[in-house]
């Protein structure tokens, strides 16, 4: 008996998380997904309608009723008057971004391991919210990634249709077809379609855990690592065009950030790193490109190098210990440390 009152008093005090029902979003299953991340959502229940007395019920209410306050826990952003960003941004809030904005820090936070005010923490938040998070805000509000008329002026146009396989589409085949059945009895209708946005929220889920995991685990320690390699780039080029790596990581953003640091030094034309840990390992040389969403470099390897391999590289470039060079010019390997310094020496110099 005991038992069971516990677990009525249980029951009674987890906070009830309210958003719509029918055709779900990407935006909203990750909200849920972010408030059930939260220590004071362990556990939380969760009902879907569009009733206003029966969201009024809920602890807090996402993507639904119209309101944004933060006090009372409302995090809609449909109303029309409704503008808020993150910090530094342009693209309007979804109601994962809204989520996102007043419970990240505390989420990565805990996730992470570390004090909620620490600058990895602020990082890190800032970090996944531009490379995951907004681009939900942005498909959810219809925010295109390029000003259409600005794209129109331009006269470019696409090469091949963009809309493959995302997040969002996938949260949208978990929808019910228009044809499926649905049983006559309108609780276990909604039970049946509930337990498809579980899904959806558990995929967005997944999705985000993967992402904060790597930019705490592998992405944030690279950043020491580069930005003493930038702070040593004169010894291997007096111009600072090189940085070494004494292992593979991921250097692109964390070049870009110490770049824009230093606006009047000569930008990185090349990157040298092992392609494994240990001895005996084949080393790579990658260009950079003139920016991260571009695939052009800033200086590509020779002309004369790109598609070709071995010994026929090794004659071309007159550097003995070639293994190849892409045929875009952007990256090649070396056998040794040495064969691959003279590969950024040579291309330096074409």
């Amino acid at each position: 008996m005991a038992e069971e009152t516990a677990a009525k008093r249980l029951k009674i005090s987890t906070p009830l998380i309210g958003t719509h029902n029918g055709h779900f979003h990407a935006d909203e299953a990750l909200a849920v997904h972010l408030l059930r991340l939260l220590p004071d959502y362990t556990p939380s229940h969760l009902v879907r309608s569009r009733d206003p007395a029966v969201l009024s019920t809920c602890h807090t209410v996402v993507d639904v009723g119209g309101e944004y306050n933060p006090s009372s826990n409302r995090y809609d952003h449909h109303q029309r008057t409704f503008k808020t960003t993150f910090p530094d941004c342009e693209t309007k809030l979804s109601s994962a971004g809204l989520v996102y904005l007043h419970f990240g820090k505390q989420i990565i936070a805990n996730q992470a391991g570390l004090p909620v005010d620490s600058p990895s923490v602020a990082l890190l938040w800032t970090k996944l919210y531009n490379s995951f998070v907004e681009a939900l805000d942005a498909h959810d509000n219809g925010i295109d990634v390029y000003d259409p008329s600005a794209l129109a002026a331009s006269g470019l146009e696409k090469k091949f249709s963009d809309h493959g396989v995302t997040l969002g589409s996938l949260v949208s085949d978990l929808n019910p077809n228009w044809n499926d059945p649905v049983p006559e009895d309108a609780t276990a209708a909604q039970a049946a379609e509930d337990d498809k946005f579980l899904k959806a929220s558990k995929l967005m889920g997944d999705a985000f855990e993967r992402k904060l995991s790597y930019f705490a685990s592998a992405w944030l320690p690279a950043r020491d690592i580069v930005n003493k390699a930038y702070a040593e780039r004169k010894t291997h080029d007096p111009r600072g065009r090189v940085l070494v790596f004494p292992t593979p990581l991921p250097w692109k953003d964390h070049l870009a950030s110490v770049e824009d640091e230093n606006p009047t030094e000569e930008k990185v034309l090349y990157t040298l790193y092992p392609e494994k840990t240990g001895p005996g390992a084949k080393w790579r040389i990658q260009a950079v490109a003139v920016s991260q969403d571009s695939f052009e470099s800033r200086k590509a390897l020779p002309e004369a190098w790109r598609g070709v391999r071995d010994d026929k590289l090794d004659a071309v470039s007159g550097i003995e210990g070639c293994v190849f060079v892409h045929a875009s010019g952007f990256t090649g390997g070396n056998k040794t440390w040495d064969g691959v310094r003279k590969m950024a020496q040579k291309a330096l110099e074409s």
